[in-house]
C-alpha cells in the first residue's frame, strides 16, 4: 500500500522492483530509423533516479516545483517522468511560464523562452548529446550521466497538471482496469503522450497494472505482426 508521503515514481516501481527488477519494462522502436532500445525496470529506475539527482542538485529544485515535460513517447521521456515524480515535482506537459525548469526535445526549445532553466535531449535512440545547443541551454544527456543512479525522495508535490499523487495513481489503476491490463501483460501502443490523459492511458496504467510496455515511434503497420509475436504481445492499444 502507498504511504502518504510516497512519491508517484515509488508507487509505479516500488512493485515493479520488487517482483522482476531484471525484466523488460519499456521496448521503445522507433520505425522511421530502425531502432530498438529495451530497459528493464533496473535500468529506468537508474536513469530516473540519476535525473531525480540532476533535477534536485544541479537545478536545486524542491518537492512541489513545477516541471514542464516536453518529449514525446520515448523511453527517455519515461525516464524523465519517472525522474520528476522521485524529485517530488509536478510534471506539466506544455511550456508553462510558472515551470521551473524545461526538459525538452531539442526541436521544441523555442517554446521554452519564459522558463528559467532549459535542459535538452536529443532523443537519440542511445541516449547522445544534443551538438550545438545555444549557451544558457543544459544538456541532459552529458549532464545526467554524472548523478548518481540511486535515489533518495525527500517528498512529493502535485504529480500531474495539478492532480496530487493519490489522484493520478488511481487514475492510472482505472484506466489500467477499462484496458484489461494485468501484471505479465506487454502492452504494444503507438500512441503518444501529449495530454495527461495519454500519458495515463499509454504509460502509467501499463506501470501501475505491472505490465511492461512496447512504446513505437512512426509505426509501420506491416512490421507489427511480426513485431507482436517477437515481443509477446498481449494487448494492444489503439
Amino acid at each position: 500500500m502507498r504511504e502518504l508521503n510516497d512519491t508517484l515514481t515509488d508507487a509505479l516501481l516500488g512493485p515493479i522492483l520488487a517482483r522482476e527488477p531484471a525484466a523488460p519494462r519499456i521496448t521503445h522502436y522507433d520505425d522511421s530509423t530502425g531502432a530498438r532500445i529495451e530497459l528493464s525496470a533496473l535500468t529506468l529506475a537508474n536513469w530516473a533516479a540519476k535525473t531525480g539527482n540532476m533535477i534536485r542538485d544541479e537545478f536545486g529544485l524542491a518537492p512541489g516545483a513545477r516541471v514542464a515535460v516536453l518529449l514525446p513517447a520515448h523511453w527517455q521521456t519515461a525516464a524523465v517522468l519517472l525522474g520528476c515524480w522521485w524529485a517530488g515535482t509536478e510534471v506539466v506537459l506544455h511550456a508553462d511560464a510558472d515551470a521551473e525548469l524545461a526538459l525538452v526535445a531539442a526541436a521544441r526549445l523555442h517554446e521554452t523562452t519564459d522558463i528559467p532553466e532549459v535542459a535538452a535531449l536529443s532523443l537519440d535512440p542511445m541516449g547522445g548529446p544534443v551538438r550545438d545547443l545555444p549557451v544558457g541551454i543544459t544538456d541532459f544527456a552529458t549532464s545526467v550521466r554524472g548523478h548518481g543512479d540511486q535515489f533518495r525522495p525527500a517528498g512529493a508535490g502535485p504529480a500531474l497538471d495539478g492532480a496530487d499523487v493519490a489522484k493520478t495513481l488511481a487514475a492510472a489503476r482505472g484506466s489500467a482496469e477499462r484496458q484489461g491490463f494485468g501484471p505479465g501483460d506487454r502492452v504494444l501502443s503507438t500512441t503518444g503522450w501529449d495530454t495527461a490523459a495519454e500519458l495515463i492511458d499509454g504509460l502509467l496504467a501499463v506501470y501501475a497494472a505491472g505490465a511492461s510496455l512496447v512504446q513505437v515511434t512512426a509505426a509501420d503497420p506491416a512490421k507489427q505482426p511480426q513485431r507482436i509475436e517477437s515481443e509477446r504481445v498481449t494487448v494492444q492499444r489503439n
